[in-house]
């Protein structure tokens, strides 16, 4: 069975690394991105440090890594947070140092592109937190979210569980960057889903792995993968990007990972709501958008029963690629309840 280590939490006062490791997200905003240092400090009591590429848009992925390395290598540092997310992120892991990272293991943050450091993290032992993006969560719109900025705590400094609730709200992107309002102003938020549970009716406990699928897609061809026995008993988070991949695509990926054993080593499954509707193209309508979703829950549950009928299944969770945003333990501990249909998270 595989073994994690315990990554203490930060203490106000200390300081925490703000990376681009896969796109520079602030060499677009730096209002944003001002903006989310200003919150992050605030909301937090952490120092935020920033580093040679965090606002480098083109940074070579050697000295992407470098940073990855220096901010680990730091003792200074107490956590790491990703800016955004990307699309090469793949190629800058090799370049991490893992010896740095184990003598000094730290809570690291983000998500979507980020998959690709969470794994590294996952295969040394060492738990993380899927979500988080200072640009996204933090430095865009009116205010933090509520929930946003409890699990970000939580998993930083408090430590300890919560139950997973629906903020009633979603939005799939917010206002462009660019655009001055993208400071004051929410993207358009509409009324959400009650999540959709499968699978028996029993509670299962496990620590989690997983990511963006369209990323893991690019982990398992790159011959990244964890081993399979690994995974037994785990709970699976998976979620798609703004790119809106159709669910026939969604069904490939998870009929692969099924056939790789995956599905049926885990315990169950947490499928996040995904965006339907995407930037700077017509937004489909509510009839179509609410199609999209469903046919996206509907191969995810078929696929899942197919390869594991007792593992429990919960659809449409606000995780990912969504705002407001649950951050989730990646490596730490999930209690999934089909009986009670409850979501519990351990950040501690």
């Amino acid at each position: 069975m595989k073994s994690f280590v315990s990554v203490p939490k930060a203490r106000p006062g200390d300081r925490i690394a703000v990376l681009s490791p896969s796109f520079a997200a602030p060499s677009i905003s730096a209002a944003v991105h001002d903006q989310a240092m200003r919150r992050l400090a605030e909301g937090t009591g952490l120092v935020p440090i920033e580093f040679p590429t965090t606002r480098q848009l083109g940074a070579t992925t050697e000295a992407r890594a470098a940073d990855i390395n220096a901010a680990f290598a730091d003792p200074r540092i107490r956590a790491v947070i990703a800016t955004t997310g990307g699309d090469d992120e793949v190629t800058v892991v090799p370049h991490v140092d893992t010896a740095i990272v184990r003598n000094d293991p730290k809570p690291f943050f983000g998500y979507s592109d980020n998959t690709n450091l969470h794994h590294l993290l996952w295969g040394l032992g060492v738990p993380s937190y899927y979500g988080g993006s200072t640009q996204v969560h933090l430095g865009a719109g009116p205010q933090v979210d509520d929930i946003h900025l409890q699990s970000l705590r939580t998993a930083l400094l408090d430590g300890g569980e919560i139950e997973l609730t629906d903020p009633g709200v979603s939005e799939d992107y917010g206002v462009e960057w660019e655009d001055p309002r993208s400071l004051t102003e929410f993207g358009v938020r509409e009324p959400t889903d009650p999540w959709t549970w499968a699978g028996p009716m029993k509670s299962v406990e496990g620590r989690t792995w997983g990511g963006c699928i369209e990323v893991i897609d690019q982990i398992a061809i790159a011959g990244r993968m964890p081993e399979t026995e690994d995974l037994s008993g785990k709970i699976l988070l998976f979620e798609t990007s703004e790119e809106v991949p159709p669910a026939i695509m969604v069904k490939r990926s998870l009929r692969s990972l099924g056939e790789r054993g995956i599905l049926a080593a885990a315990a169950g499954v947490i499928m996040a709501r995904p965006p339907v509707s995407e930037l700077r193209k017509p937004v489909p309508s509510s009839d179509e958008r609410e199609r999209l979703r469903g046919a996206q829950r509907d191969v995810v549950i078929a696929e899942v029963q197919k390869y594991n009928p007792e593992a429990v299944v919960c659809v449409g969770v606000p995780f990912g690629h969504t705002r407001p945003q649950w951050i989730l333990p990646h490596g730490g501990t999930i209690r999934l309840d089909g009986a009670e249909q409850r979501i519990t998270a351990d950040f501690s």
